[in-house]
């Protein structure tokens, strides 16, 4: 077996973000057969859409599964919502596909950019049907990984990101 697909980075329990879906718990690591070869998977559970994954332990970096940020980059992100944003291209089209790379990254900064691109936007013009589930589901990542980076509350993560775009 490969000793790369071996490495594992999370241990049972860590929470950890998987882009474009949210925050999850690692809940086991197992091994499965894929096409006639023994592969480590890492068993996440994501609390908000009650969905279980399983990601080969070796493509979980490809993917973008990483751990919690720590609350001085979760401080950073709310604070970087408040800050001058840049106008976005009017095409809905283009500006849709620029936010879903911006996710795909899957940092909190990225996850940041969107929710404050698309919440502006949204205070010029109501946004189509598929820009407004991008916008839910960016701030719905985006407060999800704060609460758990500085242990508090989900309702009140999201009054302070409201009240940082509102700034």
């Amino acid at each position: 077996m490969n000793s790369a697909q071996e490495t594992k980075q999370f241990a049972i329990g860590e929470h950890v973000v998987y882009p474009l879906q949210g925050v999850g718990v690692i809940k086991r690591v197992e091994e499965r057969m894929f096409r006639g070869v023994a592969t480590m998977y890492y068993v996440i559970y994501l609390d908000i859409s009650d969905m279980t994954v399983m990601i080969p332990v070796g493509k979980s970096e490809e993917m973008g599964i990483r751990p919690i940020v720590g609350d001085k980059e979760a401080k950073q992100a709310i604070e970087s919502i408040s800050s001058k944003y840049e106008p976005m291209p009017v095409d809905w089209k283009v500006r849709y596909q620029m936010n879903v790379d911006l996710l795909r990254q899957g940092s909190i900064t990225s996850i940041a950019k969107v929710v404050q691109a698309l919440y502006h936007r949204s205070k010029i013009k109501e946004l189509p049907v598929q820009e407004r589930k991008l916008y839910d589901n960016a701030l719905r990542l985006l407060i999800d990984e704060i609460s758990f980076a500085l242990k508090k509350d989900k309702k009140e993560i999201e009054m302070l990101v409201f009240s940082k775009l509102e700034k």
